[in-house]
């Protein structure tokens, strides 16, 4: 059964951003503001406005596809740095993830917003509700494996669909699940370890996501997510029943993506800009003396330690490797490689500005000792 979706509406464009009165003849009572936004936004034809959309799409894909290459040779083949020194290492990571992030939020917040003027939201949440709250855990875990994000690029989809209404504990658990599950990782792990143990550790990321959405779904959490989240274009667009049109449904989603971009642009560069004076340093030696088998405190050690890190699953399986060929124990390398990929500085500096310090505390302590609760697991399961 799919989701209803509203088609645009015949009588024009919607009243206003904010409701208003209407006439006997069913007219918005709009200001004058409103009225020339909504003839300048009528104004382009059907075929103009797939042209535009169509030129977006294509421009975006390959600002995204040439990201990497285009830091690649700037930095590599034109500026003559060794990207596998720290300070290359370092430039080349903030620059290509910086960027990357900036797309996926414009582009991806542009998309959602497209979904939610377009979808009767009431009738989702509906759908979704009647088929319980373990089928939307379980959808939510099924969306954040297939997504290749890592801690921070999945913020963009938390948050639209946190202002989409989504229940907060459906949009956590995709939030933990997207880095954490991490389907590069998986194929990393059972090319290095094992594909039994690839398939331990994506039910167990699975069920520290899940079991986490599920106890945040017996609290009351909305009032620790930031205002501005629900205070979006998109929601005022559809306010007292009105239709949008496509025109209107483009600009209020491009509008909205603006706003979001222009309230977290500079917690992006500040949030890269640590995860990239730390990224790839990864305390090799410290872990072989302080986390070894015979230290019962190995797994939380290596979690704490990984939490900082920012490091993707292609990364960090390497390194994991080169640890346990040192004598880690397998649980502990679990935990961190799970560590170091769900949670970061960078993303706990992004995710500041959408959740408030109890929720944002919750997220982080819940995920960290889920991941210590693991290691442990696989401890006794494999040593």
């Amino acid at each position: 059964m799919g989701l209803p979706v509203i088609e645009p509406s015949a009588s024009g464009p919607a009243c206003c951003a904010k409701p208003a009165p209407r006439s006997e003849g069913g007219a918005c009572c709009a200001s004058s503001g409103g009225a020339a936004n909504g003839a300048a936004a009528t104004s382009r034809s059907p075929a103009r406005l797939a042209l535009l959309l169509g030129a977006a799409l294509v421009a975006w894909v390959a600002a995204y596809r040439l990201n990497e290459p285009l830091w690649t040779w700037l930095f590599r083949d034109l500026a003559g740095l060794d990207l596998g020194s720290k300070v290359g290492g370092a430039l080349h990571f903030f620059f290509f993830d910086t960027i990357k992030i900036f797309l996926l939020l414009t582009g991806l917040m542009f998309v959602i917003g497209m979904l939610r003027a377009s979808l009767d939201l009431d009738k989702a949440r509906s759908y979704l509700e009647g088929r319980g709250l373990f089928v939307g855990l379980f959808l939510a875990v099924v969306l954040g494996v297939v997504t290749p994000f890592c801690s921070c690029s999945s913020i963009p989809l938390f948050i639209g669909f946190v202002a989409a209404g989504i229940p907060l504990s459906i949009t956590l658990t995709f939030l933990i699940a997207s880095p954490l599950v991490s389907e590069i990782a998986a194929i990393m792990i059972g090319d290095h370890f094992g594909w039994g143990i690839a398939a331990a550790y994506v039910i167990a990321g699975s069920a520290i996501s899940m079991v986490i959405g599920f106890i945040a779904s017996r609290f009351r959490l909305e009032h620790w997510v930031e205002e501005t989240v629900f205070t979006t274009k998109i929601g005022q667009l559809r306010a007292d029943g009105n239709v949008p049109t496509w025109s209107e449904r483009v600009d209020a989603a491009v509008g909205e993506a603006k706003d979001i971009l222009s309230s977290v642009w500079k917690w992006v560069l500040l949030g890269v800009g640590i995860g990239a004076a730390i990224h790839g340093w990864v305390p090799a030696d410290f872990f072989a003396q302080y986390a070894g088998p015979h230290n019962p405190f190995a797994v939380a050690i290596v979690t704490l330690v990984g939490v900082p890190l920012y490091v993707n699953g292609a990364g960090v399986v390497p390194i994991a490797e080169a640890l346990w060929a040192k004598g880690m124990s397998l649980g502990t390398v679990m935990a961190f490689i799970m560590s170091a990929i769900a949670l970061s500085i960078p993303e706990g500096i992004m995710l500041r500005r959408v959740l408030k310090p109890p929720l944002l505390a919750i997220f982080f302590g819940s995920v960290t000792v889920g991941i210590m609760i693991v290691g442990y697991l696989f401890n006794a399961l494999y040593d």
